[in-house]
C-alpha cells in the first residue's frame, strides 16, 4: 500500500451542496457517510470530456443506444468475460433494481416461488414481496474465513413452484466472486428443477483479488444461457449511479419477450437516457486505465480496513473478493441498535438487518484514504468505550 499522494483518489471532494443521497443524510451533524453504494471519487476524466462534448451540442431530444455504443458492449462481454452475446439481446434500462423486479414478475406468477441468496442487497429480498410471489432464501455461510452459498440446504428447500433464482455475482455485500465450479452447481441444480436464473453482475469489474476471475452464469452452459438474463451497468464502477443507465442480457427470445411486456407501459421506454448512454459508451471505451487506478485504490482500502477492523475486539470482517462494500460482523459486541450505536460514534454505516443479518453492518470504502482512517478510528474508539 503506497504512501504516495494519489491524484485521483486522494482528494476529499466536497459533495455537501450537491444533492448527494449518501452526504445528505447526515447534513449539519457529525456522522461520516460510508454507507449507500456510491464512491467519493470523480469519475473517469474520459467522461466527463464526453459529457462536456455532448452537453455542448445543445439538443437533447429522445436517444437510442446506438450501434456503436451496443457493440462496445458486445467487444466487452468478449474480451472481458469471454462470452459471446449478440446485440438483439441487448434490453436497455435505467437502472438494475428495476429489472430485478421486472424479472420477477415475468419469469414467476403470483403466488409461486422465488428463490434468493441472502443476506443480500435488499431490493432482492422485497422484489419477490412486492409482485405477490412467495420466497425461499439460499444461505451464505462462512466457512475458514470465507462465505459460501450452502447448496445442499437449498435443494432440501427447492418447491415444486419454485421458477426464478436471483443471484448476485459478486455478491453484495459479503464480497464473494463465484467460481465457474460453484456456478457449475448452481446451474445443474437449476437444470433439474428447470429454474430461470436473474444474475446481477453490477460489481463485475471491481474485483480486488487478482486470483479470482469474472465469469457470467450465462457462459456456464447452453442451458445457463436460454434460461437466464445477465444485469450490468456502468454505475459502480465508473461512479455513474446518478444518470440511470443499465443493460440486461436475454439470449432466449422468449424469456426477452416475456421481460420487454411486462416492462411496457410502466419502466420508461429506454429512449430518455441520453447522458446514461454518453456515460457509458466513454466509460466502456475509453475508461480501463482509470479503472486499473481504481482498483489500485480500492486495493489499498481494503488492505487497510480488513486489517483495522480485526484489530479491534469484538469485530471481524473476512477478506473480500471484489466490491468496495465491507461486510463486518458486530455480533460480539452484543449491541441492541449497532447501526444506532455507531451512528452516535460518528460513523454512518448500513445496517445488516436491511440485507439478512442483523448481525453485521456494511461500510463502504469507496473514499479518501484519510476519510477511511478517521472511520476506523471513530470505531475503534466506539469499540473501546464500551
Amino acid at each position: 500500500m503506497s504512501g504516495d499522494f494519489n491524484p485521483l483518489f486522494d482528494p476529499q471532494i466536497d459533495r455537501t451542496h450537491t444533492s448527494s443521497l449518501k452526504w445528505d443524510k447526515y447534513k449539519q451533524q457529525d456522522i461520516l457517510p460510508f454507507w449507500v453504494a456510491d464512491m467519493d471519487f470523480q469519475s473517469a476524466p474520459e467522461i466527463l470530456e464526453a459529457l462536456h462534448e455532448r452537453i455542448n451540442h445543445g439538443v437533447f431530444g429522445y436517444t437510442n443506444a446506438g450501434d456503436e455504443l451496443e457493440e462496445v458492449v458486445v467487444e466487452r462481454f468478449r474480451s472481458l468475460y469471454h462470452m459471446d452475446i449478440e446485440t438483439e439481446w441487448l434490453v436497455w434500462l435505467p437502472g438494475l433494481v428495476t429489472a430485478l423486479n421486472i424479472a420477477t414478475r415475468s419469469y414467476a406468477d403470483e403466488g409461486e416461488t422465488v428463490a434468493v441468496p441472502y443476506p443480500v442487497y435488499y431490493p432482492f429480498l422485497t422484489a419477490p414481496k412486492l409482485s405477490g410471489r412467495e420466497m425461499i432464501g439460499l444461505r451464505w455461510t462462512l466457512i475458514n474465513d470465507k462465505w459460501q452459498l450452502d447448496l445442499e440446504q437449498f435443494k432440501q428447500d427447492l418447491t415444486d413452484d419454485t421458477r426464478l433464482l436471483m443471484l448476485c455475482n459478486p455478491q453484495n455485500p459479503n464480497g464473494r466472486v463465484l467460481t465457474r465450479e460453484e456456478l457449475e452447481a448452481i446451474d445443474a441444480i437449476c437444470q433439474q428443477h428447470n429454474l430461470i436464473v436473474c444474475s446481477d453482475e453490477v460489481h463485475c469489474d471491481l474485483i480486488l483479488d487478482p486470483a479470482c476471475e469474472h465469469i457470467p452464469y450465462a457462459s456456464i452452459s447452453d442451458y445457463a444461457r436460454e434460461h437466464s438474463i445477465t444485469l450490468m451497468s456502468p454505475s459502480k464502477t465508473f461512479n455513474v449511479a446518478g444518470f440511470g443507465c443499465a443493460f440486461a442480457v436475454i439470449p432466449n427470445g422468449k424469456l426477452r419477450m416475456k421481460f420487454q411486456r411486462t416492462r411496457k407501459g410502466i419502466v420508461p421506454d429506454p429512449d430518455n437516457m441520453l447522458i446514461g448512454y454518453t456515460a457509458t459508451k466513454a466509460a466502456y471505451q475509453h475508461g480501463e486505465a482509470w479503472r486499473q487506478c481504481l482498483l489500485e485504490y480500492l486495493r489499498g482500502n481494503h488492505e487497510l480496513l480488513l486489517k483495522e477492523i480485526n484489530a479491534i475486539d469484538g469485530l471481524s470482517m473476512a477478506p473480500l473478493e471484489a466490491t468496495y462494500l465491507a461486510w463486518i460482523d458486530v455480533s460480539k459486541l452484543n449491541l441492541d441498535d449497532p447501526h444506532g450505536f455507531f451512528e452516535q460514534a460518528g460513523v454512518g454505516l448500513s445496517p445488516g438487518e436491511q440485507f439478512g443479518d442483523k448481525n453485521f453492518l456494511r461500510f463502504n470504502f469507496g473514499c479518501s484514504r484519510e476519510l477511511l482512517k478517521e472511520g476506523i478510528r471513530r470505531i475503534r474508539q466506539a469499540v473501546e468505550s464500551l
